[in-house]
Order: structure tokens, then C-alpha cells, then sequence
């Protein structure tokens, strides 16, 4: 089991030393899979710790200023899949104007060695940290020598000749590409997230919904979707889904709503994570709620068919998927 920490001031949370990798982590996809087990197997070999150090929010969005930046998974997503890949230490470092400001060498000084002890560090090799990015691999190696640590980097990912990042897989969404940005994730994309009540309407249309609040997160995604719903029976529960701000009534606080076929059960409080299948169409304002409810109606048929025919596929036999290459090997 992984444990947690989020300062940069503390103790060494690995006394006796541990291989380290650092990284905005965001959606935890191969490339970072590759990099958390490689970091693992390392530590384990030489008796230390694993040590991941990632940040919240991640720097992309703290520069953007208030700006949308999507993520692919919340923190708590991320933290579990961190831990998953065998890690045993995550810093979650806030990620603030202090820390924004915080030169190269002082990271390596006050975190990578006084924090997390580290003796071997792992990064891509594009890495770049301190202020203003002025460090990069060459530094880090620079103040390994001085420091005593040793840095290695890891190849690109690569998935049938597309590098893997968090960037192609926002892209793939945001162009309604899910299988696509399934093959770079390692697994199918989806959001959690704790059941709310509603205003009800959804019941009263014919259409009861599972209600998820974002809170800050900005989805990469939008839209009309069949879906797959995951954590209330043991096999995941087909269903059409709404995500977005639902300008017919008048919303404004963006909303992932699902609604599951033939299934009516209370499911206030209960986590569930709604799978993205399919997109169908883009969200739209509809001149009144007949007129909404007859489009439901189609997505609904529409999503059906397609849940449908994507079981039939996925019982069938099947080619050997895609595999994932770090730098022309086979991983």
C-alpha cells in the first residue's frame, strides 16, 4: 500500500534511500505505467523505497491562469493508479506560487534528496523543473554528481507508431476518438465520482439519472455518449449519458448525468465510474422539454444499439490488441 504526503517540508520519508521518478502524472497512461514500473522494479531490486513525486494541480493548469485546462483523471484517480503501479511514497506536492518559484537546485536539495532520499532518479527526457523550467536532464545529472544520485531516463511510448501523452489522448477525446485514446491509456477512459441529488427532473421526463458533480475538474469530453457504468452490480451497467451544462433548463454548472437501462434503484452516495463508449452528438438547447425528451429517446435507441453490438463484439474472438514499444522494444 501506498502512502501520501503533500509538503514540501518534512522529514525523509525514505530514511534508508529510494529510487525516484517525478511527473504531472496526468491520467496515468502507458508512458507513465512504463516509467511507475520501471521505478518499482529498480527499488525493489536494491532493497529502497519507490518514491513518486507529482503535483496538484498540475503545473499546466496553475500557468494557465484561470484558463480551462482538461484533465484526464482526478486526483484521487490519479493517486490510486500511482499507487497501483506498485509505488510505495507519493509527494503530492502543492503545486503554488512558492513552489512555482522554487530554483532547480533548491528542488533537488529540499525534495529529491531531503524529502524523498533519493539515490536514483527516473524521468522522461524531455523533463524540465525549477523556475522558469531552467532545469533539465543535463542539470539534474550535473547536481547528481554533486549530491549523490544517479538520473536515468526512460524512452518515449509508443502505441502502434503514436508517442503516448496526455496531450494525444485529451486530442482523441476532444475529437470523440475513444478507441483511440483507450490504446494510449491502457484502459477505457471514464470519470467517478460520488452520486448527487438532482433536481429531478430526469425521474419526471422518464429518464432517472446517476448525477455527478465536476467541482473544478474540466472534462476533456462533452457531449451526448453511451456509456458503460461501473461500481454498482458486478458487470458494468449499459446507458446513455449527458455531460454538460444542459442549456434547455437553463443550467450552468457542468453536470455528468447517466442514465442506466432498465435499472431503478437508489444510488445516492454510492461511487460509481461511467465508462465513455461512444459519443452520439454534441449537447443543444431544445425549443421546450417534449422536444428534448424525443431526442432522448433516440440517443437512448442509439445507445442501446451500440452497447449492444460492441457486447456481441467483445464476446466474439478477437485479434491480439495493439502493443505498446518503448523506443523499438517490445515492452
Amino acid at each position: 500500500m501506498s502512502l501520501l504526503f503533500r509538503d514540501v517540508a518534512g522529514p525523509s520519508l525514505s530514511p534508508c534511500g529510494s529510487v525516484a521518478c517525478v511527473g504531472a502524472f496526468d491520467g496515468v497512461h502507458l508512458g507513465h505505467l512504463a516509467l511507475l514500473e520501471r521505478v518499482t522494479a529498480r527499488a525493489r531490486a536494491q532493497g529502497l523505497a519507490a518514491c513518486a513525486i507529482s503535483f496538484a494541480p498540475i503545473p499546466r493548469e496553475f500557468f494557465a491562469r484561470g484558463a480551462p485546462v482538461p484533465r484526464l483523471a482526478s486526483v484521487r484517480e490519479k493517486i490510486e493508479r500511482i499507487g497501483g503501479a506498485g509505488i510505495d511514497r507519493v509527494l503530492l506536492l502543492r503545486f503554488d506560487a512558492a513552489l512555482a518559484a522554487m530554483q532547480a537546485e533548491t528542488f533537488v536539495t529540499d525534495v529529491l534528496r531531503g524529502r524523498c532520499g533519493a539515490r536514483e532518479i527516473w524521468v522522461g527526457a524531455d523533463f524540465r523543473f525549477g523556475h522558469a523550467r531552467r532545469g533539465d536532464v543535463a542539470l539534474l545529472r550535473k547536481l547528481g554528481a554533486r549530491e549523490g544520485f544517479t538520473v536515468e531516463t526512460l524512452p518515449d511510448v509508443a502505441v502502434d507508431g503514436e508517442r503516448v501523452s496526455s496531450s494525444a489522448i485529451r486530442a482523441h477525446l476532444a475529437d470523440g476518438e475513444f478507441a483511440a485514446a483507450t490504446r494510449l491509456l491502457g484502459r477505457a477512459f471514464s470519470i467517478g465520482g460520488h452520486v448527487v441529488r438532482g433536481a429531478q427532473l430526469g425521474r419526471k421526463l422518464g429518464y432517472p439519472t446517476a448525477n455527478i458533480r465536476l467541482g473544478r475538474r474540466v472534462s476533456p469530453v462533452g457531449g451526448i455518449f453511451a456509456v458503460r457504468v461501473h461500481g454498482i452490480e458486478r458487470q458494468a451497467m449499459p446507458g446513455v449519458a449527458s455531460l454538460g451544462v444542459r442549456p434547455t433548463v437553463n443550467g450552468t454548472e457542468p453536470l455528468l448525468e447517466a442514465h442506466l437501462f432498465d435499472f431503478d434503484g437508489d444510488l445516492y452516495g454510492r461511487r460509481i465510474d461511467v465508462e465513455f463508449v461512444e459519443k452520439l452528438r454534441d449537447e443543444a438547447k431544445f425549443a421546450d422539454l417534449d422536444t428534448m425528451v424525443r431526442q432522448i429517446d433516440r440517443d437512448a435507441a442509439e445507445a442501446r444499439a451500440i452497447l449492444a453490438d460492441a457486447a456481441t463484439t467483445s464476446s466474439s474472438p478477437r485479434k491480439r490488441g495493439p502493443s505498446a514499444f518503448i523506443a523499438g522494444q517490445r515492452r
